[in-house]
């Protein structure tokens, strides 16, 4: 895969600035970019935004938006807000697309969780109608069920998808958090004949991890599941970048320059 046909994440260099990822990825001729809201704390978005529209680089979407879920009804109903000012920050810098990572409240069932999760969606679609931007619910890996998000399978979330039934709600799929499930050929090709298969993110789970969420793997590394879903990927109609998404203490601390080759070595024969 040559390096036009990637994207790459902020926060998976995230020693770096906004504006040091948007001309390094642009100077090593990535395709693309999805811009971590991390990243861009005490930012000018309208600086930003014509930073990245001078880069080249194709704008993929905002990470993230998210986390529906709570006990209460006040707390959910600020869990929209924040949602909404998600929306806002991606129509002012240019971003087509908001990832979702929905939530989980200890104390509630999966089913309370994803009703929540549905609710707090659709109540995000008026905003998301009037700006065009789409809406994609990544499934997390069960380990994540207890407090990160319901949404624990790529079938949680096609049936999420087909429930909602809109246009600008779809799927993000992340090797990291689906390459466990046994029936995934199918359920990628439900999500693509449903028109949701929204993204598709690159990220290695590696089994002997030392933090759940910061030891993550290039391509090559762990169960290295991005080959092989990267074909079932490739048998459906999506033409999007793929997008590389890493979160690790490891790499962090390594010359960011060093780990965009590195990055760029591992995608090379995909």
């Amino acid at each position: 895969m040559s390096p036009e046909k990637i994207a790459i994440h902020t926060f998976t260099n995230q020693p770096w600035s906004i504006d040091e990822c948007i001309e390094n990825y642009s100077r090593a001729g990535i395709g693309g970019i999805s811009i971590w809201r991390e990243t861009l704390a005490g930012q000018d978005l309208k600086k930003v935004r014509i930073h990245l529209a001078d880069s080249g680089l194709t704008p993929v979407s905002l990470v993230r938006g998210g986390f529906f879920t709570a006990l209460s009804a006040p707390d959910r109903q600020a869990a929209i807000e924040q949602n909404l000012n998600a929306l806002e920050e991606a129509e002012l810098l240019g971003l087509p697309m908001i990832v979702l990572v929905c939530g989980a409240t200890m104390g509630q069932t999966p089913e309370q969780n994803l009703e929540q999760i549905e609710a707090g969606i659709r109540a995000l679609l008026p905003r998301a109608e009037a700006s065009g931007i789409k809406l994609a619910i990544e499934p997390l890996h069960p380990m994540y069920a207890g407090d990160r998000s319901a949404v624990a399978s790529l079938r949680d979330a096609n049936v999420l998808a087909q429930r909602i039934n809109h246009p600008l709600v779809g799927i993000a799929v992340d090797t990291f958090h689906v390459w466990w499930e046994t029936n995934l050929e199918q359920e990628i090709q439900t999500c693509a004949n449903n028109g949701h298969l929204f993204a598709f993110h690159i990220c290695e789970f590696k089994p002997d991890f030392d933090h759940p969420l910061l030891d993550r793997g290039l391509p090559g590394e762990g169960v290295n599941a991005t080959p092989r879903i990267l074909n079932m990927i490739r048998t459906t109609d999506f033409n999007g970048l793929a997008e590389v998404e890493i979160f690790s203490r490891k790499y962090w601390a390594m010359n960011q320059q060093d780990f965009l080759t590195k990055i760029l070595n591992s995608t090379k024969d995909l």
